[in-house]
């Protein structure tokens, strides 16, 4: 079993995204629903434990953080939600999980992700 983080970075203002709501999701049912804190984290995923193998998904509301922070978006905005679809794979034989870091890196038009470390 694995452990999950994610980090958020705004690439408007330089900063770590502050107060954006993130949700995670196992198919049709929500396993948290947060908010990013000052470092653009969501510490609280600890508490989620181990993750079983499987298919997930990050969702962050991008559109009301920026539209908060001041940002000017059209109606509907480009991105609104960013989805980021990943999966959990099974420990190899003889070994223990390993951490899943999922960082987003967005603006209101563009984003990026990858897993870290």
């Amino acid at each position: 079993m694995s452990s999950l983080s994610t980090h958020v970075l705004d690439q408007v203002s330089g900063r770590p995204a502050v107060g954006m709501s993130v949700t995670l999701w196992r198919g049709d049912t929500i396993l948290f629903a947060g908010v990013t804190n000052e470092d653009g984290r969501c510490p609280e995923l600890k508490s989620l434990g181990e993750l079983e193998p499987g298919s997930y998904r990050l969702e962050f509301a991008v559109a009301p953080y920026f539209r908060r922070e001041g940002v000017a978006l059209s109606d509907p905005p480009f991105l609104d939600t960013v989805p980021i679809a990943f999966g959990i794979a099974a420990p190899h034989e003889g070994r223990t999980g390993s951490h899943y870091h999922v960082p987003l890196l967005v603006a209101p038009f563009a984003y990026s992700t990858y897993r870290g470390s």
